[in-house]
Formats: structure tokens, C-alpha cells, sequence
């Protein structure tokens, strides 16, 4: 291993679960959002069940970091469909007129930190920084509304100009729809040396050639993919992009990461994951060997767990950790052992001598009914020493700071929400006074709209 190698660690960013959580059902294309919509949730259990996580993964000896969630329901989106009066006149009258909107603006779904941003570590980029690029999640307007406060947020967790470089979402049109890090993949050696960046897309904006989905949106674009790369300073030498097989995405794979995973040489995939499949191998092999890497794919094939399989358990929609030993731990939704197919799969696999060698489970239900397991609630940043030393230390997860956001949680969340409870104003100064406070323990100085006006 080498030296810069030795100084860097791959830090986990998960979300914090915010106080609306409920159930809309508003993404389409998302099977368990769709199934799931109008039963009631539990924002209390919600969060305490992705603390536990943080928690989990910090006592694992990973480095852990907390993503604060956005200020809902977002007011200024229902003035700007011409809802007007005060903040609690607003409310009201969106809940007359249009309670689709309300429900869309008072989504929680900035706990998927997946989604937030694509990061590309300094190893990768021309300039020698870490670099963030906010995704516009244009495909559904509940999430289009996110990025403005994802930046700042990020933007005040990695704050130093001199290791952390923030670009702006891209153009919110269809051409150029970016989910952030769901379709995006980094394989490496070692996480302070160069990788290469595995970037998925759905479909193409301006290739007609190439074929679409049918059925559900494919949400990212080949030119989302390569406008990041670039922003990033990517060289040719250390991307590689491949295209989802539409038939999947057709089947309720929205994102890349409901049907594959990647960490350090290993990429964790379903046989029908990708179009042209031998080819994609093909070349992240041979590029990840120029970088020094030996590339080990884990191919699971449709006869062992099908794409519904996959779908219904997010068994792909997990998380590979890297041991000591150099083999890894995948952390898997608790969904996956209630699958027959699914978890017999996995006995298999980790009784092999390949590089997955030990499953974890973690009950994330709250989350997982609205659509997102382990790997939606992370974005993953590869840090080297100094740059770690430069990250917020306010955002940084410890024991202490694990028990009070617990009583954080416990003392401005309520235990249940339904779409009812959406309409009533005092939702928003609940919201808005434990956001308030947040910021205090976070260290993250104003990054609100209320904050900010």
C-alpha cells in the first residue's frame, strides 16, 4: 500500500431522516415509494433507525458523518405555484387546492444522500481537490427543490477552498437529469491513489441510437455523466460510463444502485444490470489495471436472485466495506433476509473464498417503504489525511454527538405523520425550530431560507 494510500479513508455521509418523513408515493418508478403511498410513517423511528447506522459504522471504525436534512414543507415552492398570505396561510390553502403539491413540498427525501451530489477524490481530479457536484434530480419536482440547500450544506461541511472545490447543479432540463452518486461507482486500489469512475446512465439525451426505457423514466442522462466528469477534471483515463439495460430500469431499477455496488477492486452487480456487459467489464478491467488495481467482479446471476428479487430486497442497494483482512462486509437491508432467494444466495456467496465475506443487517423499514436502503442513505467521500483534518469537525460523528442528536430527535419529532397532518402549520415551526437548533450542534451556520431571509 502506498503511502497516500495509508492516509486515506473513504468517509461515509448518511442523511438524517427529517422531521416530515411521511409516505407520498410520489416517485414513479420507484416500486416500494408507489406501494407504500398514504400509510402513515413514524419520523421518530425513521431517524433513530439511520443514527443507528451512523452509529454502527462508527463503532465499526469507519469515518462517519451526518448530512442535516432540508427545511420542509418548502414554503417558497407553494408561493411560487401563486399560493400566497403567511407561511401558515400557504399551507392551508395548498391543502385545499392541491395537496399533491403540499405532500411534494414536504418530502424528506434528502435522507437519500446518495442522490445529493457526485464527489470525485482529489487522487482523480486536475487539480488536485476534492470536487462536488450538486445533482438537480429534475425527474421529480418533491426533489428538484433540494439542491439550493444540498450545496450549502455541503459547501459548509467541506468549507476549505484549498481541498474542496463545489459546482452548482446542472441545467434542470431533461437533457442533462443527474441523480448524483446512485449512478455513480469509483473503484480503486487504494483511496488516496487514482481510480477510475464508473458513471451509469438510463439513456441519452441527443443519441437516438441508443435504446430508452418504455415504462419508467430512465433519470440520468449519458450528458449528465459527462458534464460531471468534466466539471470534475476527469481524465478519459479514469472514467469509464455504461448504460443500464432498459428492460431493468422497466423493472423498477431507477437508479443504478438498486442493481449494483462498488467498492475499492470489487464491483457488486446483477448479470442484467448492464447493456453490453462483457464489453463495460471489459474496460474497467483494463483500466483499473493501468491504475495498478486488479478488478474483481461478483456477477449474481438471474437464476440465483431475479430483478424482482433484487428489487424487493435492495440487495444491491447495500453497502461494501472494506476489512482489515482485504476481504469485505456487505450491509444489507433486513428485507434481504426475509427473501428465501435472496438470503440463500448470500449464504452462498460469503461461504465462498471470494472478496464479500461477511453480512450485516440492519432493520431500516422506515426508509425502506418510502424506497431507500443502506446505499441511498450515504455518499461516499474518499479523504486524504489533511483533507479529513478540513472537513467541519461539527459534522463528524462520535459517541457524544451520536447521544444528543438521539435526544435531538426524541424531543422535535413526532411519532407519527400522515398525509392529514401534512396541512397543519405548526408542522412547519416544529420543522423549523429543530432545524434551528440543528445547525448549533452541526456547526453549520445558517443554510436555511428561513435562516437566511
Amino acid at each position: 500500500m502506498s503511502r497516500s494510500a495509508e492516509a486515506a479513508c473513504e468517509m461515509n455521509v448518511d442523511g438524517l431522516v427529517g422531521p416530515t418523513h411521511n409516505y407520498g408515493g410520489l416517485s414513479y418508478g420507484n416500486v416500494a415509494s408507489q406501494s407504500n403511498g398514504q400509510v402513515a410513517s413514524n419520523p421518530r423511528e425513521a431517524a433513530r433507525q439511520g443514527l443507528a447506522k451512523m452509529k454502527a459504522l462508527m463503532d465499526m471504525g469507519f469515518q462517519q458523518a451526518v448530512l442535516a436534512p432540508q427545511e420542509r414543507p418548502d414554503v417558497a415552492a407553494l408561493r411560487r405555484f401563486g399560493f400566497s398570505g403567511s407561511d401558515a396561510q400557504v399551507i392551508q390553502r395548498a391543502a385545499r387546492e392541491a395537496m399533491p403539491l403540499l405532500v411534494a413540498s414536504c418530502s424528506a427525501s434528502s435522507m437519500w444522500t446518495a442522490n445529493a451530489a457526485t464527489v470525485s477524490p482529489s487522487a482523480d481530479t486536475a487539480d488536485g481537490r476534492v470536487h462536488f457536484t450538486a445533482a438537480n434530480l429534475n425527474c421529480k419536482f418533491h426533489r428538484s427543490i433540494e439542491h439550493p440547500t444540498t450545496s450549502r450544506i455541503l459547501a459548509a461541511m467541506f468549507a476549505d477552498p484549498r481541498h474542496f472545490a463545489h459546482h452548482a447543479a446542472l441545467p434542470a432540463v431533461s437533457q442533462f437529469g443527474d441523480e448524483g452518486a446512485a449512478n455513480h461507482t469509483r473503484l480503486c486500489r487504494d483511496y488516496g491513489e487514482p481510480g477510475v469512475e464508473f458513471f451509469v446512465f438510463g439513456r441519452s439525451a441527443f443519441d437516438p441510437r441508443l435504446p430508452a426505457p418504455q415504462r419508467y423514466p430512465a433519470r440520468q442522462t449519458l450528458e449528465a455523466s459527462q458534464a460531471v466528469a468534466r466539471l470534475h477534471g476527469l481524465s478519459d483515463a479514469g472514467v469509464v460510463y455504461a448504460q443500464q439495460t432498459p428492460a431493468v430500469v422497466d423493472q423498477g431499477v431507477f437508479h443504478n444502485d438498486v442493481i449494483a455496488v462498488g467498492n475499492a477492486e470489487v464491483l457488486f452487480h446483477h448479470q442484467d444490470a448492464f447493456l453490453d456487459n462483457d464489453r463495460i467489464m471489459a474496460e474497467l478491467g483494463d483500466k483499473l489495471a493501468r491504475r495498478g488495481a486488479r478488478f474483481q467482479p461478483v456477477c449474481v446471476p438471474r437464476e440465483a436472485v431475479s430483478v424482482e428479487d433484487a428489487v424487493g430486497s435492495y440487495l444491491f442497494n447495500s453497502q461494501l466495506l472494506s476489512r482489515a483482512d482485504g476481504r469485505m462486509w456487505l450491509v444489507v437491508p433486513e428485507e434481504c433476509r426475509n427473501n428465501p432467494r435472496v438470503w440463500n444466495y448470500l449464504q452462498t456467496l460469503i461461504g465462498g473464498a471470494g472478496p464479500i465475506a461477511e453480512v450485516k443487517v440492519f432493520d431500516l423499514k422506515q426508509s425502506m417503504q418510502n424506497g431507500g436502503g443502506p446505499a441511498c442513505l450515504r455518499l461516499r467521500v474518499a479523504l486524504k489525511a489533511e483533507e479529513l483534518a478540513a472537513v467541519n469537525p461539527g459534522v463528524l460523528m462520535t459517541p457524544a454527538l451520536y447521544e444528543r442528536l438521539n435526544q435531538w430527535v426524541d424531543a422535535h419529532y413526532r411519532d407519527r405523520l400522515s398525509e392529514s397532518d401534512l396541512a397543519d402549520p405548526q408542522l412547519l415551526v416544529e420543522c423549523r425550530t429543530a432545524l434551528d437548533e440543528l445547525t448549533q450542534i452541526l456547526k453549520l451556520g445558517a443554510v436555511y431560507p428561513f435562516q437566511l431571509n
